[in-house]
């Protein structure tokens, strides 16, 4: 597992990040205000890493040791995984799931806002 540190510095790596602690202690992670990936929500002495990712991703993920549909939101219909036991991902996996989180969320934003942030892809 990684720590809430390794967490941090690699989403605060992402070009036109913000960074907030609310939901309970949550370590949230946005872009153009939109969540991108949260630390916490987990019981236990793992960290808790969730992340959104594609149907494909999510249907690939969601049964495999150590990750779950995550806590409220996939019960909401939402597509977000949470990692939070061994074996889970392996850092390289886990960074690459939340880059993609990331991606996603930048094309929902609007053009304008894609634009104001320079995040234009």
């Amino acid at each position: 597992m990684i720590s809430y540190d390794e967490f941090n510095d690699y989403c605060g790596s992402l070009p036109q990040t913000t960074y907030v602690v609310q939901w309970g202690g949550a370590h949230v992670w946005k872009v153009g205000e939109k969540v991108f990936a949260i630390g916490g929500w987990n019981k236990g002495n793992n960290s808790g890493i969730t992340f959104k990712c594609s149907e494909i991703s999510y249907e690939m993920l969601k049964e495999q040791p150590g990750l779950r549909p995550a806590p409220y939101l996939a019960s909401r219909g939402m597509k977000w995984i949470q990692m939070y036991e061994e074996p889970g991902l392996s850092k390289d996996e886990l960074f690459s799931y939340i880059e993609e989180s990331y991606h996603q969320v930048i094309q929902k934003l609007t053009k304008k806002k894609r634009k104001e942030l320079g995040l234009e892809e």
